[in-house]
């Protein structure tokens, strides 16, 4: 319905391509244009799949060591809270610089899709009872076993949380790192389409985003399910009767 109404709404108002595409024009451009199209995707996703790997896993340790440790928390906290604060625009050349056309944009996802994961992890570690690190504690384990054993397995919940939260931005943060300096990738094919005024190109890059966006919470979600089980939604509530 969205799509039909867009397309007559264009068609009956004549409103310039280069303005509002219509949805055929919009197929018809990505038609012509899917053989630098495909490519630049695959880029996009081979750099926004390896930078959100690292996020989580950075994001995961980081949070562990801000909630055992006070200090660490107090000195390394608000300059994780200043990096995410920092506009793509002025942090992207800079890493253009240190680390060359190859790896900024991983190194620039991991770097902005680390801090739900490190602060989902934090809250939820500090949200898990009491009383559970109090009977792995009296059955002998030690602080670390419950720790990686027991907290983490209750707070993945909230973690996971963090991680799709991560996963929503990481192809968008890809993209806008390669327009501002890089070689390749869907953020160079967009900027081709928007120097050379093809707006339906712009509107099917990002529409691609969205879409590679959208299909990668589903491994998030699928993995959650296996490693977790299901959530309480999902639980036949006539199970236990």
């Amino acid at each position: 319905l969205l799509l039909a109404v867009w397309e007559t709404w264009v068609r009956i108002g004549n409103v310039p391509s280069t303005m509002i595409a219509a949805p055929s024009e919009i197929a018809q451009a990505t038609v012509e244009t899917w053989s630098t199209l495909w490519p630049a995707t695959q880029v996009t996703l081979i750099e926004g799949t390896i930078g959100f790997l690292f996020a989580v896993l950075f994001g995961i340790l980081i949070g562990i060591l801000l909630y055992c440790s006070r200090i660490a928390n107090a000195a390394l906290f608000p300059l994780l809270s200043a990096a995410q604060t920092m506009p793509l625009i002025s942090i992207a050349p800079l890493f253009l610089i240190w680390f060359g056309f190859e790896f900024p944009e991983i190194v620039i996802v991991t770097v902005f899709g680390l801090f739900p994961i490190a602060v989902q992890t934090i809250r939820g570690l500090e949200a898990v009872p009491q009383f559970y690190s109090d009977v792995a504690l009296t059955c002998g384990a030690t602080k670390t076993w419950t720790l990686w054993h027991v907290k983490l397995r209750v707070a993945a919940r909230q973690i996971y949380g963090g991680i799709r939260v991560s996963g929503a931005y990481i192809f968008a943060t890809a993209a806008t790192a390669e327009y501002l300096g890089a070689r390749k990738g869907l953020g160079i094919w967009l900027q081709a389409a928007y120097n050379s005024f093809r707006t339906p190109l712009n509107f099917f890059g990002d529409a691609v985003i969205i879409v590679i966006t959208g299909n990668f919470d589903v491994p998030s979600e699928l993995s959650e399910r296996v490693l977790l089980g299901p959530t309480s939604d999902d639980e036949d509530p006539d199970a236990g009767q």
